[in-house]
């Protein structure tokens, strides 16, 4: 039995009353398997970390959330569950999860796979057992999938949103602003997203 199965058994599990952040990528994928475009929002947080700069991740609140505090997020069910869980489980298919949700509980950067994060239940594993294998994650996985999180946040719409603002507040002029709109100006490269972010990982 999957260490999530045995998670939900017992306590509250990573996809109830957690802040589910997507991409323009995850967006996409989803509505084109689910016929649907109900399903997410922009939502101001309701816990203040997910706003909080990471130091470690200087470009992860300028990729994820815009100048008025609010994220693109899954919407969630009247109970706080994410919208896509069921009594069965996560409804999406394993390739059609928002890339923060296949991630979880894995730590990262924009530099790279850093550890994990606290959040699932360890004294569920069964004896001998590791944390990834009893959750059928793979690193090499991982990794992909931490690649094109960012790779989708460097070219989504609230990167674009506050890379406008960075540069109308500090007076660039507006030819030279198209100019290298044009030519596809990316950030510094150097997060991961907030502990509940890869809780949301609903696996």
């Amino acid at each position: 039995m999957r260490l999530c199965v045995r998670c939900a058994q017992h306590e509250r599990t990573c996809c109830q009353g957690t802040e589910v952040l997507v991409t323009d990528g995850d967006i996409a994928r989803i509505a084109a398997y689910t016929g649907r475009h109900d399903f997410w929002e922009f939502r101001r947080p309701a816990d203040p970390w997910y706003l909080t700069p990471q130091p470690a991740d200087p470009n992860w609140l300028l990729y994820t959330a815009r100048a008025d505090g609010t994220r693109p997020v899954l919407k969630h069910q009247a109970s706080g569950d994410c919208v896509f869980l069921t009594a069965q489980g996560c409804s999406l298919p394993l390739t059609v999860r928002p890339l923060v949700c296949r991630l979880y509980p894995y730590d990262y950067t924009e530099r790279g796979i850093t550890g994990t994060v606290p959040g699932c239940p360890l004294y569920l594993l069964e004896e001998g057992e590791d944390l990834f294998t009893a959750l059928g994650m793979r690193l090499e996985e991982a990794q992909q999938w931490r690649r094109q999180l960012y790779q989708e946040l460097r070219r989504g719409r609230v990167w674009r949103e506050n890379r406008h603002h960075l540069r109308s507040a500090a007076g660039v002029p507006r030819r030279r602003l198209q100019r290298r709109r044009n030519g596809g100006v990316r950030p510094a490269r150097d997060h991961r997203s907030p502990g509940s972010d890869a809780a949301a990982a609903g696996m």
